[in-house]
């Protein structure tokens, strides 16, 4: 029986995999980096092991070293979270040749979809629809496969992700820039410049369908997720059911989408993700995500399923405790990714200490962070600090309560992202569930600061001046004590903004 797990990976994942841990009474072993010596992640598992210095080369992407810690600590299983090496076929091949469980599926079903062309072949010949596209040759044919497909089109990293090595082309004096460009970041990111043409579906949805499969062949879809909010290729709101979508269209998608992942005989949690024309309601197979996805929250709260626990169930051999007609969907559920970083300066990530971090505790929300207040966010790692969800019986209540949740989440010392997701979820096309995948680009460009958040920020300070005598502010190595007057803790009705 199970009852030590390595966690390979850190931040908010590992904590909420920990969580999983203690109420199936499994034991969970950190591994960190010298940058993370003092993490949330570490304070909170039952061992931490260090794994080496902060650059992810020498740390987290070194799955000989993670694989000789579980080993030297007497675990029987590895969760490699997301990120990092979670789809990395040799990794989980190499974890299970040394005797350990893989949590997530087997490593030729990683191999299988990790390259976005071979994906594309496997998913044609299942009959899979696929966006138009030209998956190589020599890099003269790029410019008449892209006169044949159609501008716009996209210029897409084959081993890419979350919006690395990708580019849109809206004119062909500007592909060969294009193709430079992604090739030069595909080999930095992944270590592969190999490219391909796919045609840009304009004003289209993203929409993908979790789904979860068995060591014993069983295999089922759990609904869909809207990540058509994205900026820069990367999804910072996520929802479910999709307001695109009826009964019929998710049918037929859900269809697909158990199709994809039979074509690879894939088992655990697994994503396949779709670009939908609103206008003709075609939708086109994009890619398969072989690892559990940071927006699964909004999956958990409709179907009332823990996926991490499911998860780690799974790969110990246990068969899906349901079939597809068991399984239900009631209400909606949102979820905005909050970030360290400034809006207003085309994205950048900020950086720094955490010197107060306040999230909000209110019915049918549920916040997954990795941080509290004292502790650091750093330049080797994705800023992204903390996940707010929100949950509700239809999607107008769903969103009134997210806006509500992040109208009551302080962060200071660091510059956020959540005075602009309060403004997308204000937007009209975003309340009428109208977005597309160009949403931000079209009505956020050269976005600031509405003057109200002077008005925050004059209410920030004069809370810290009223709890300065309360809180003793964390230094770099010890964090914050609190007393039990804390007024944070007060029904006082004050509500920060940020």
């Amino acid at each position: 029986m199970l009852d030590k797990l390595l966690i390979a990976n850190r931040g908010e994942i590992a904590v909420r995999i920990m969580r999983a841990c203690q109420e199936l009474e499994i034991r969970t072993v950190a591994i960190y980096s010298e940058a993370d010596a003092q993490a949330l992640h570490v304070r909170l598992a039952d061992e931490a092991i260090p794994i080496g210095s902060a650059a992810p080369r020498e740390s987290y992407l070194r799955g000989d070293k993670i694989i000789a810690a579980a080993q030297s600590v007497g675990a029987q299983a590895i969760h490699p979270g997301f990120g990092f090496l979670s789809e990395n076929a040799d990794f989980a091949d190499a974890v299970r040749e040394a005797g350990l469980i893989f949590i997530g599926p087997a490593g030729a079903s990683i191999r299988r979809m990790g390259s976005k062309t071979r994906a594309r072949a496997i998913m044609q010949l299942a009959g899979v629809p696929i966006v138009p596209g030209y998956e190589g040759g020599i890099e003269a044919d790029f410019g008449e496969a892209a006169g044949t497909i159609g501008y716009p089109v996209l210029v897409k990293a084959a081993a890419g992700g979350g919006g690395k090595g990708m580019r849109m082309v809206q004119a062909p004096q500007d592909l060969a820039d294009a193709i430079e460009a992604a090739q030069r970041e595909a080999e930095k990111a992944f270590g592969d410049p190999t490219i391909f043409l796919e045609k840009y579906v304009q004003h289209a949805h993203h929409v993908e369908f979790q789904i979860f499969g068995d060591l014993h062949g069983n295999l089922v879809h759990l609904f869909e997720r809207d990540c058509s909010t994205q900026r820069r290729h990367q999804k910072i709101i996520e929802e479910t059911p999709s307001p695109l979508l009826d009964d019929e269209l998710r049918q037929r998608m859900a269809e697909a989408a158990v199709t994809a992942a039979q074509a690879v005989a894939y088992h655990n949690a697994g994503t396949i993700e779709f670009i939908v024309d609103p206008e003709t309601r075609a939708f086109y197979f994009l890619e398969m995500n072989t690892r559990l996805q940071v927006e699964h929250p909004v999956t958990e709260l409709i179907t009332g399923l823990d996926l991490v626990k499911l998860q780690i169930k799974v790969a110990g051999g246990e068969p899906l405790p349901f079939t597809q007609e068991q399984i239900t969907a009631r209400g909606h559920a949102i979820e905005c990714r909050v970030y360290a970083e400034d809006v207003a300066n085309g994205f950048l990530p900020a950086v720094g200490p955490v010197l107060l971090a306040k999230f909000p505790v209110m019915p049918g929300v549920r916040v997954d962070s990795g941080i509290e207040t004292g502790d650091e966010v750093s330049i080797h790692y994705d800023p992204m600090i903390a996940k707010i969800i929100a949950y509700g019986p239809d999607r107008v209540q769903a969103i009134r309560k997210l806006a509500a949740a992040l109208a009551n989440t302080l962060i200071l010392g660091l510059t956020t992202n959540v005075r602009f997701l309060r403004d997308v979820l204000a937007h009209p096309a975003f309340q009428r569930g109208e977005v597309t995948t160009n949403f931000i680009e079209r009505e956020f460009a050269g976005w600031n600061p509405v003057a109200s958040e002077s008005l925050d920020l004059a209410l920030i300070a004069a809370a810290l001046l009223d709890v300065r005598s309360t809180i003793d502010l964390p230094t770099p190595n010890r964090p914050p004590q609190a007393s039990n007057s804390d007024p944070w803790q007060m029904s006082d009705r004050f509500r920060p903004s940020a």
